[in-house]
């Protein structure tokens, strides 16, 4: 079993410090790789654990304020001439991650040698762990993670008197007087309990805490309202307890620039009591939250009311199992792209062994060629009030297995319209012809939900998708897999938390023409539908095509009535096409890349 070094700082209060213990604390479960732990002061103890461990990589749970002497490319490279040859991976853990900071980090073996010497700290690594689930995963050195919520059993009943909790470090704006003055606008009579210790880097002696906890005392103007203040810095058990004890817990964080996430609320999460959050960038990761945690958008009593299960979803993603299964394969990834170093840029156009294979594939921006451009997707998805959506009447003869060409835009232009007026900013990105897609699967799965009580649904290839963006509008959940929010399929399959045979409709909008391995792809799908089930696919279709053929560069092949009608259906026994077909096709009438070609559709049913 190989050894991967994981180099902390030594121990100090402060949150990096945590973050690493705590991440270390669910790796050296492994039993993949042997993680060894290594608190570091100087390059010299680097050193002495590289020449101990004979690490096969490396990964630092890094921040510039407490690993100085590591910051400088210098630094890390002088253990490779004096002290090995081995060419071992140097992954750096990013903590104060911003959407650009992750697309902008630089391999610094690429920048070494293409000449560059930029000092840079972004260029510090080969390879980058973003603790970000909500990044766009642009920059194929950056791997990112889900949060991690600590493992806790909450055998506390809520406090008779409503209690208002919070935690963190003396430091500027944490917004513990905010959380005072909403209590008291709120309530007549709550007990406020804050832990506020001195942190080693940035309040060492404590005097911005306790001038904290003088200001909150001072804004109390209710008899009512009881305010107790420790300054203790509990452990991670004793953190635990006291915010369990407590009827919500809340960070109203004033920080709104460019930072990286708290790791706050990860540990409120933990205890399975409503969380309340500000709309600092700090809490990112809950904006997503439905009903919303933000006070901006619901009062601290209606946070209150609707309890831990709005958090439910994200409590579950964010386990000690998902993580160790995140970090197990950024390793394994790293591990290969250095044995197989012409093949790290390939992205999803790299052969995949099998659905079951244990590297990550890289993003490939291509993926979502429909995007006509760069911008951010600016469509809000919060659920729209009264949305209606009413499927397209079919004429007689028509099927849901056929071709989407000018009649298909023609019948299908109600959902186009539907699309325009859900997520209009998406739709402008849009290659007009190909809109039809959407607006099929839209209508499509439109006419299954109601078959279905309270439908799973699953978006693969869901990046800037409109069917999924307009369902989302129209109150549904769906759950959203694609390559640069999150994963590709085969790679979701593999997840523990993905709970098979679970999703009643699943739908993929020209995504299974881009993947090498259909077939895993299809297999996936099969495995992952519950017993009735219905998978609904759009695919780049031209009757006739072969290997070797001209075809879209993005494209992997493109699809054949032999393909739909007898390859991708012996991946699907136990499934049978929900309509007869209709894909003759004698005359395509889409265009892209100068090739000319149409789309198909295939639309299955599990028996």
């Amino acid at each position: 079993m190989e050894n991967i070094l994981f180099i902390s700082h030594k121990k100090a209060q402060c949150g990096v410090y945590e973050f690493g213990k705590d991440i270390f604390d669910v790796l050296k479960s492994s039993a993949k790789y042997n993680f060894v732990r290594a608190e570091c002061a100087s390059l010299e103890d680097l050193h002495a654990a590289i020449s101990q461990h004979q690490p096969a990589a490396i990964i630092y749970n890094y921040h510039h304020s407490v690993l100085p002497w590591l910051a400088t490319k210098i630094a890390v490279r002088t253990f490779r001439n004096n002290i090995t040859s081995m060419d071992i991976p140097q992954i750096g853990i990013i903590h104060e991650v911003t959407q650009s900071v992750a697309d902008t980090a630089t391999s610094y073996r690429r920048k070494y040698f293409l000449g560059h010497q930029s000092r840079l700290s972004n260029t510090l690594f080969d390879y980058y762990i973003a603790p970000d689930p909500t990044l766009l995963l642009k920059n194929p050195n950056v791997y990112k993670t889900g949060r991690l919520v600590p493992e806790y059993t909450n055998n506390n009943t809520p406090p008779a008197i409503l209690t208002v909790g919070s935690f963190g470090f003396g430091t500027p704006k944490k917004g513990f007087e905010y959380i005072v003055e909403m209590v008291q606008r709120e309530f007549d009579e709550a007990i406020i309990r804050f832990n506020i210790p001195s942190a080693d880097f940035g309040d060492a002696q404590g005097s911005g805490a306790k001038a904290i906890a003088e200001n909150c005392r001072k804004i109390i103007v209710k008899p009512g309202i009881q305010l107790v203040i420790t300054h203790d810095f509990f452990d991670k058990q004793s953190m635990l307890d006291f915010l369990s004890k407590n009827t919500v817990n809340a960070f109203l964080y004033e920080d709104t620039g460019n930072r990286g996430l708290s790791s706050a609320v990860d540990n409120a999460m933990a205890v399975k009591r409503p969380v309340a959050i500000s709309n600092s960038t700090m809490f990112r990761h809950l904006f997503d939250v439905m009903p919303s945690v933000c006070v901006k958008e619901n009062s601290l009593s209606a946070i209150i009311k609707n309890g831990f299960s709005p958090l439910q979803k994200h409590y579950d993603e964010w386990s000690a199992e998902n993580q160790l299964w995140e970090y197990e394969r950024i390793v394994s990834s790293v591990l290969y792209r250095r044995q197989h170093p012409t093949q790290k840029k390939l992205g999803i156009k790299r052969t995949i062994e099998s659905k079951f294979r244990n590297f990550f594939s890289m993003p490939d921006v291509t993926f979502t060629w429909l995007r006509n451009s760069d911008r951010a997707t600016e469509d809000n998805l919060q659920p729209l009030k009264n949305a209606v959506y009413n499927t397209i009447q079919l004429p007689a003869d028509a099927t849901l297995n056929r071709i989407l060409d000018n009649n298909a835009r023609q019948l299908y232009k109600p959902a186009i319209e539907k699309l325009r007026e859900f997520v209009p900013l998406t739709l402008a990105k849009k290659i007009p012809e190909a809109n039809v897609q959407q607006a099929f699967v839209l209508d499509t799965v439109m006419r299954y939900i109601p078959q279905y009580n309270n439908p799973k649904l699953l978006c693969v290839g869901s990046y800037e998708d409109t069917a999924s963006m307009s369902l989302i509008k129209m109150g549904f959940k769906v759950e959203e897999i694609d390559p640069m929010l999150n994963y590709y399929l085969q790679e979701y399959f593999t997840r523990p938390s993905t709970r098979k045979g679970s999703y009643n409709i699943i739908f993929s909008t020209s995504v299974i023409e881009h993947d090498p391995d259909d077939k895993s792809f299809i297999t996936c799908i099969a495995d992952l539908l519950a017993p009735g089930g219905v998978a609904v696919i759009t695919c780049d279709y031209k009757d006739g095509w072969k290997p070797g053929d001209p075809k879209p560069s993005v494209d992997a092949r493109l699809y054949t009535q032999k393909d739909l009608k007898e390859r991708l259906p012996s991946y699907l026994p136990g499934f049978t096409l929900v309509d007869a077909s209709q894909w003759d096709c004698p005359e395509p009438d889409f265009t892209f890349e100068n090739h000319k070609y149409t789309f198909a559709t295939f639309v299955v049913k599990k028996n």
